[in-house]
């Protein structure tokens, strides 16, 4: 069973920090990229950061210089640091996983507040 956990969200005020993990368990196929998507209350959900299994990462330009994204292939699981946190960071952060055979796999999310 693919199960893929995310913890760490919360409520926090303007200018915090917060730190999101994501433990991806039962893939049978070799994970390419892992990340962090976010949706926040009517709006489209948006990629936020990824990172490939070669190293690479990608931002969300709002968020180039707050947010680090890293991971553990080893453990395939991937961390998001959030800091200076705004209140429009405000969403449901869902972590993704694709392998290399592109399936792609969601983890349920976990809702961060910021509040100004």
């Amino acid at each position: 069973q693919v199960q893929l956990v995310e913890s760490g969200g919360g409520l926090v005020q303007a200018g915090g920090s917060l730190s999101l993990s994501c433990a991806a368990s039962g893939i049978r196929f070799k994970i390419n990229a892992m990340g962090w998507y976010r949706q926040a209350p009517g709006k489209q959900r948006e990629l936020v950061a990824v990172a490939t299994s070669g190293g690479s990462t990608n931002y969300l330009d709002s968020v180039k210089g707050r947010f680090t994204i890293s991971r553990d292939n080893a453990e395939n699981t991937v961390y998001l640091q959030m800091n200076s946190l705004k209140p429009e960071d405000t969403a449901r952060y869902y972590c993704n996983a694709l392998t290399w055979t592109n399936l792609n796999y969601w983890g349920k999310g976990t809702l961060v507040t910021v509040s100004s």
